[in-house]
């Protein structure tokens, strides 16, 4: 049995432990299904993924997403992460200034700006669409939103490898300070099977313009403190409600603080395509003792 690299990343941290945890296994070709799932089980991380060798002669590198629980096809901070793990672990390097993701959900491209620690990836995540709009566009909607007012944009449904409702809220300070009804958002989520809500609100902070709140219930996660997918639908959202809005063109994002956590991410737009990333840190790199044959 060969030890394994592993590396536990700090994703989306504009300090240091502020991002979303990531593990990331490199090497485990001949793992079974079952094995990678027996370990992000394990880790009980909320994804880990697998580095594995591309199946078709674009992708870079090839990526598995597992949660505790199951196999997923896409997710923001991991494909961000893997593809800094990538290229920490001389797997692959940007091309034109791109790495090329295979995933379940196709094959991706990474914008990749900068060098070393200051080294920024963005992923353009795949197409978005705009489901439902409106308060009243789901019965189990209201609920969820109960103690909040709402801001400009109505409440939308949307959906782009992963569904999301999407509020936003009339102020910063309302939504950093709000309460969510979190088995109200468990039960949006399970009925109009999706993540659950992810709530945002404008901003004039010189750091950011946009602070974003997201609440998984869909997959058992009270609050995500960093949300790349997520985020990528809200600017989607935004683009489409907004195309000449003062956001139209991009903006940087504040995450997780209401949790302890302090994670910033980068929306870049260029026409129609969405861009959304930041930086990753590697906060562990070691060695995976594992057996993958353990049933």
């Amino acid at each position: 049995m060969a030890s394994l690299r592993y590396l536990h990343l700090d994703v989306f941290a504009a300090t240091l432990g502020g991002g979303n945890h990531l593990g990331v296994v490199i090497g485990a070709d001949d793992w079974s299904d079952a094995a990678m799932q027996r370990f992000a089980r394990w880790t009980a991380l909320v994804e880990t993924t697998f580095l594995l060798p591309p199946t078709t002669p674009k992708a870079s590198y090839r990526v598995r997403i597992f949660t505790p629980h199951k196999e997923i096809p896409f997710a923001g901070h991991p494909s961000i992460g893997s593809a800094h793990a990538a290229m920490v672990c001389g797997l692959a390097e940007a091309r034109a200034g791109l790495l090329w993701q295979e995933c379940a959900a196709g094959v991706l491209p990474i914008r990749v700006e900068g060098n070393g620690a200051s080294r920024e990836l963005l992923l353009q995540s795949p197409g978005e669409r705009v489901l439902d709009t409106g308060r009243e566009a789901h019965p189990s909607l209201p609920a969820a939103l109960a103690g909040i007012e709402l801001g400009v944009l109505p409440p939308a449904l949307v959906d782009g490898g992963r569904r999301w409702w999407l509020a936003e809220v009339a102020d910063e300070a309302s939504l950093r300070a709000w309460q969510p009804d979190h088995a109200a958002i468990g039960a949006l989520a399970k009925a109009s099977d999706s993540m659950g809500l992810c709530a945002f609100a404008r901003s004039n902070h010189h750091d950011y313009q946009l602070v974003v709140r997201a609440f998984p219930a869909g997959v058992g996660i009270v609050e995500d403190p960093a949300s790349g997918a997520a985020n990528g639908l809200i600017a989607a959202y935004i683009a489409h409600a907004e195309p000449h809005g003062t956001l139209a063109r991009g903006y940087q994002v504040s995450q997780g603080r209401e949790i302890g956590h302090d994670a910033r991410l980068i929306v870049h737009m260029d026409g129609t395509s969405i861009w959304v990333g930041g930086r990753s840190h590697t906060v562990i790199d070691g060695t995976l003792d594992w057996d993958p044959r353990v049933a």
